[in-house]
């Protein structure tokens, strides 16, 4: 998000405190004053603390300053990493096949980088047993100890059991490359 300063003649104030490009200070002079050592130097005034009594000023090229800033987010916008969240249901009388299958599919998830929301659902008076979902939750989470941490223990949540695992940061994700061909 880049923040608009006003330059040159957009600076309404009568008097200025100016900084050179160094950072230097040059004192409090007038407003035109300033504008008038700006062009001398071929650089712009550019208020940089409209709230200070009297307002601060540097001298800058502003277009080299903006080119610049833009670069740095574009740079920053770079190295973000989404992070989404997968889920995986179970349920409370899953077959150990089945259960295996849904801890290959989170394990394959948290490997992408991406976060796992395990989701164990209740039918009917099955809601009677919560402790065999937290159980399997647990299980679940143990299975994975090697590939991530716990960041929601699990929660009864209506008629669902939910639990969110994040994957570890010190082991090394894999990335999806794209070959130049």
């Amino acid at each position: 998000m880049t923040k608009d300063f006003r330059v040159n003649e957009e600076i309404r104030v009568r008097e200025v405190r100016v900084v050179d490009t160094s950072g230097n200070q040059l004192g409090i002079m007038p407003t035109r004053e300033a504008l008038r050592l700006a062009e001398e130097r071929q650089l712009d005034l550019v208020e940089i603390a409209p709230t200070a009594k009297p307002p601060v000023c540097r001298l800058m090229d502003y277009g080299k300053y903006k080119y610049e800033q833009s670069k740095r987010e574009k740079e920053a916008r770079k190295k973000q990493r989404i992070v989404n969240i997968k889920e995986v249901k179970l349920r409370p009388n899953i077959e150990e096949h089945d259960f295996q299958v849904k801890a290959r599919n989170a394990a394959r998830f948290l490997k992408d980088g991406d976060k796992v929301k395990a989701t164990i659902m209740f039918r009917g008076r099955e809601i009677v047993h919560t402790q065999l979902g937290h159980q399997l939750l647990l299980r679940l989470a143990g299975q994975l100890k090697d590939l991530s941490i716990i960041e929601r223990q699990p929660k009864l949540e209506g008629k669902n059991m939910i639990m969110i695992l994040t994957p570890r940061q010190d082991i090394k994700m894999e990335t999806k490359e794209i070959n130049p061909e």
